[in-house]
């Protein structure tokens, strides 16, 4: 059986068809009717999965990754960018509205399924995929298999707090992961510190290779960051590797002196985890969704 996988973002949604050798036999991408409501999204997925599955002549499983994570609780969206969704029983309304069971994850757990099956880290037994972009996310893979956790919050490295008296965060906490390694959080730690409004992650890490020393700074702080968030993921997982994901993982030097600023915090006499670079860019997402379900299974 054919695999749909869709990754249902703020501003755009892309579905995808694999078959069974996770080829992509079909794509399609849509701007996601947030500003328009809960209703016409859910009304968007379902177009789209009839448009898809006609072009493959068959009945598919389907799998969809989103931004937040279905409460183990209450059964209802929690934590989504796509605003409207939050609150909402989405698994429940898409298995009515689809009308089969239906597969549903967090984008980084998405992400890091993808990477561990057949992307950068698929030589490896477990990896921690790390996804730093507008926000900090992450996801376990131990065999091929999701590590998603009781109360759905595998991975959720983003709200463990990394500096005391940091800036605050919407969860209601202050000095979270994701207000330090995120590409607002690294902007706004340069404006603070002496450096331009509003200058992006790139031209930030431009500046610091052009030897701007507030941008040295400012990158040096970020890699001390990393560094330490890491390692406390890797001391409590001990993952065969790290795979980085987001538009901060475009950033070279986290490979490099990254991964050195690891080290002196990692509880052990030598560190030998890799920190690989994605391999399916924007796409890991959609992919791991589809691969949600297995080959055949439904």
């Amino acid at each position: 059986m054919n695999r749909i996988g869709i990754d249902l973002g703020g501003t755009k949604t892309e579905a995808v068809i694999l078959d069974n050798q996770d080829r992509i036999l079909a794509r399609q991408r849509v701007s996601t009717p947030q500003a328009e409501g809960y209703e016409a999204v859910l009304d968007t997925i379902h177009t789209l999965v009839r448009q898809l599955e006609t072009e493959s002549g068959s009945r598919c499983s389907i799998g969809i990754g989103t931004p937040g994570a279905i409460s183990a609780h209450s059964g209802l969206m929690r934590n989504s960018n796509t605003v409207c969704l939050n609150g909402k029983p989405l698994l429940e309304d898409f298995v009515n509205r689809l009308n089969r069971p239906i597969r549903l994850a967090n984008d980084a757990n998405c992400f890091a399924l993808s990477e561990s099956r057949n992307g950068a880290a698929r030589e490896y037994a477990s990896c921690f995929g790390i996804i730093m972009g507008t926000g900090v996310g992450g996801g376990i893979v131990i065999n091929d298999r999701l590590h998603a956790g009781v109360m759905h919050i595998g991975g959720e490295w983003g709200h463990n707090l990394l500096e005391e008296n940091g800036p605050p965060c919407y969860c209601g906490r202050k000095g979270c992961v994701e207000t330090l390694l995120s590409g607002p959080g690294l902007s706004r730690d340069h404006h603070q510190n002496g450096g331009e409004a509003n200058a992006d992650p790139a031209t930030i890490v431009r500046l610091a290779e052009s030897g701007d020393a507030i941008a040295m700074a400012t990158v040096e702080r970020f890699l001390a960051r990393f560094g330490r968030a890491v390692a406390a993921v890797i001391n409590i997982l001990d993952p065969h590797a790290i795979v980085l994901g987001g538009g901060m993982s475009n950033i070279d030097l986290l490979y490099t002196r990254g991964r050195e600023m690891i080290e002196p915090h990692v509880f052990s006499d030598y560190f030998s985890t890799p920190v690989l670079r994605n391999e399916h860019g924007d796409s890991s997402g959609v992919l791991g969704a589809a691969q949600l379900w297995e080959p055949g299974e439904l």
